[in-house]
């Protein structure tokens, strides 16, 4: 890409994967010598239909602060490509808006005053979380990158809030090791980390004391790109949330609901005390 010029997010979840779809079916058609013109407008139609949903959530949505914004810009026009931090990062890892805005609503329909987030990346989710608690509330965000920690600790800094997040750097079933050591308890945990390592996370947060009464755990991703039920999608992270979505149906210690919003969202409380 040009200098100063950002690339367009690619298509990384199921209505925007579906959409990248059918617009290469429509422009195919439209290239097709004796297509059905009829056949053709059906196809543009549901490709609108799919490419539309995405930006009308986003502009019937309330708009994210000028902090978040800011941060989203940062994170969209940083070259990942070739960061220290390793491999794999990229600007689609940021939460974005729309999700962005549901957190917050967690945060104020539950009170949250005490949140822990697996998974940071630049710090788009734990702003969003710490621009609905209170003075007194704080969010500690788990980060195995110290780069990418220090990225969204700079951003941190340009925001009113900043003060209210607390970032600990390393892995992070190490973190909540310490952390229910340290009998340290939450109102809201919000993972969104390697994906293989969903089930180890949140069996040490049911099998122990983290969980405060009536917390809610809320994981992302969980539709991981249409992955866990196409029968041809086989990547490590799909099969990881194929199988993490299932040991869900079967633990009895807990109740879910897997959201259509964005790549996934499932929303878990804790049944048996």
């Amino acid at each position: 890409m040009p200098d100063g010029v950002v690339a367009p997010p690619r298509p990384v979840t199921p209505s925007t994967i579906l959409a990248d779809e059918l617009t290469e079916i429509c422009r195919q058609l439209e290239l097709a010598p004796g297509a059905d013109p009829a056949l053709v407008d059906r196809v543009r139609r549901s490709r609108d239909l799919a490419a539309g949903m995405d930006p009308y959530l986003d502009a019937c949505t309330t708009r994210e602060s000028p902090a978040l914004a800011e941060l989203a810009r940062r994170t969209r026009s940083a070259d990942w490509s070739t960061s220290t931090a390793g491999t794999g990062l990229e600007q689609e890892m940021l939460s974005g808006h729309v999700e962005g805005q549901v957190l917050k609503f967690l945060v104020h329909l539950s009170r949250a005053e005490r949140i822990l987030e697996i998974g940071m990346f630049t710090g788009y989710s734990a702003l969003a979380m710490a621009e609905a608690m209170g003075d007194n509330g704080e969010v500690l965000a788990c980060e195995m990158d110290p780069e990418v920690a220090r990225f969204a600790q700079e951003c941190f800094e340009q925001s009113d809030v900043g003060q209210r997040i607390a970032v600990a750097v390393g892995p992070a079933s190490e973190t909540l090791e310490r952390l229910a050591a340290a009998d340290r308890q939450f109102d809201l945990v919000f993972i969104d980390a390697d994906k293989p390592g969903y089930t180890g996370y949140l069996q040490q947060l049911l099998d122990g004391e983290l969980l405060a009464p009536g917390a809610v755990i809320a994981v992302d991703n969980t539709l991981m790109q249409g992955q866990p039920w196409l029968d041809d999608a086989n990547t490590a992270n799909g099969a990881a949330i194929a199988a993490f979505n299932a040991a869900l149906t079967y633990d009895d210690r807990i109740e879910q609901v897997l959201i259509p919003l964005r790549d996934g969202l499932t929303l878990i409380r804790r049944v048996d005390r």
